[in-house]
């Protein structure tokens, strides 16, 4: 496993834990460790399971985030690498 894929979400926002940036960069760690761990463990159905909810769960953090707060949103998106942006 490599552990240089892994952002430190403790770098990007140190103080604010229950932010919705901390949130959502938190599940994006949790993102990666399980589909590095789901390319030798194809089978682990689980695992599948709970990546699923915790992608639904970032996906509602995302749209809400996007909903108050666009800057912080796009900001977001361009440092942990999640989404491209569409051109408006």
């Amino acid at each position: 496993m490599s552990k240089k894929i892994f952002i430190s979400s403790s770098l990007l926002f140190k103080e604010q834990t229950g932010s919705v940036e901390f949130q959502i960069s938190h599940l994006t760690n949790k993102v990666l460790k399980l589909t590095d761990h789901l390319k030798f463990h194809s089978k682990d159905y689980s695992s599948q399971r709970g990546l699923w909810k915790i992608l639904g769960k970032r996906k509602r953090l995302l749209s809400y985030l996007s909903q108050t707060n666009l800057t912080n949103y796009e900001n977001l998106i361009n440092k942990l690498n999640i989404r491209k942006l569409k051109m408006r």
